[in-house]
């Protein structure tokens, strides 16, 4: 999964999740239907039932989603049947996998309308437009403010204090192969600590205790002392590598609402994780394709995101929900890669991490 899974908690709060199933006017996408604009996405893709239906009143066409599991299925499977896609959009591609579905010709080029409006440090693909920016998120490891108060200990801020014996057997993070924000937190201590370095810092981790699992669902919602699940599920881990969005969702779906957010973000510790939108190479629909790209780039769309999918919009002037200013802000100084240095390096990445944490 992308993480941002927290929309699966608030069904009946006026959100949907669209599927294959009952979308008037739809067939297969073999069928070439010009009345249905199918989207092809990962399970965490969200969006208020008001702003969908706005857009199919406005456009005059049908909207379909097929959810493919997580982002890095989902493009692989996108990849693999891109001759003769699902749909017509693809959202959810982030910029950790965005080589992959580039070099293998996923997308065909379309300059968005509004993409004027979104700032050029977001457009990873200015030169050719094969896909438009959506929204960024920074994967950060989050704390249980009530462990670290309870035993008088301040939370780390770094990835550093990460490896620190205070923080021995505390932390649980996400397999870099099979998840995400797995992926995402590898890419930041390559980033922090350069090609060679990463190793002996990923070495440090593991023998201060660091526990792996397969996804962020595992992590965050079980393993997590800090999370609403995780406190059912007995987690007793109190750092968890997931969002820095992840505190807003603790407080808005928390009956009745604390007053503050129950968690917290480890600041040195994130990467900025930035999602696409494309036109699939093949679609059957690209006119309507066209038309949903151009309103994932609406205020409307943008402002409706946040509570919707956990993430932070890209256009200029999009209002965010207090509740992300006050709880989730976004880091002000995260890690990046560039695009071609993910490329160039993250399948052998994977490779030698896995062998050192796994092994």
């Amino acid at each position: 999964m992308t993480g941002r899974q927290f929309a699966a908690l608030a069904v009946g709060l006026g959100m949907v999740t669209l599927t294959a199933c009952g979308s008037s006017g739809s067939t297969s996408a073999g069928g070439g239907d010009s009345t249905t604009v199918t989207l092809v996405s990962h399970d965490s893709w969200a969006a208020s039932k008001s702003v969908i239906a706005a857009f199919e009143k406005q456009s005059g066409y049908k909207v379909k989603v097929l959810e493919d599991g997580d982002a890095g299925q989902a493009v692989n499977k996108a990849i693999l049947t891109k001759d003769n896609p699902q749909g017509d959009v693809f959202f959810g591609v982030d910029n950790t996998l965005l080589s992959r579905a580039l070099d293998n010709g996923l997308f065909q080029p379309y300059q968005a309308k509004g993409l004027g409006q979104v700032d050029a440090r977001f457009q990873l693909d200015a030169d050719k437009h094969r896909v438009t920016p959506i929204d960024y998120g920074d994967i950060c490891v989050n704390y249980d403010k009530k462990y670290f108060a309870d035993h008088k200990l301040t939370p780390p801020t770094s990835f550093d204090d990460l490896t620190q014996p205070a923080y021995k057997n505390l932390l649980v993070t996400e397999n870099a192969s099979t998840s995400s924000p797995g992926l995402g937190f590898l890419l930041g201590t390559a980033a922090k600590y350069g090609d060679k370095g990463w190793q002996e810092y990923w070495t440090k981790l593991k023998a201060n205790g660091v526990k792996v699992v397969d996804g962020w669902e595992q992590a965050y919602d079980q393993e997590f002392s800090g999370s609403a699940g995780g406190r059912k599920a007995g987690g007793d881990r109190p750092l968890v590598v997931s969002y820095a969005s992840s505190p807003p969702a603790e407080v808005v779906y928390a009956k009745p609402r604390p007053k503050t957010a129950p968690t917290g973000v480890a600041s040195g510790t994130c990467f900025r994780q930035i999602e696409f939108a494309g036109l699939l190479g093949h679609a059957h629909n690209p006119k309507g394709a066209k038309a949903f790209i151009d309103f994932l780039l609406t205020r409307q769309f943008q402002e409706d995101m946040p509570f919707n999918m956990y993430v932070y919009p890209v256009v200029q002037g999009a209002k965010v929900p207090a509740e992300f200013t006050e709880y989730g802000p976004a880091a002000t100084s995260p890690e990046i890669m560039a695009p071609a240095k993910i490329a160039a390096n993250r399948d052998p990445w994977v490779k030698s991490w896995t062998s050192l944490v796994l092994k």
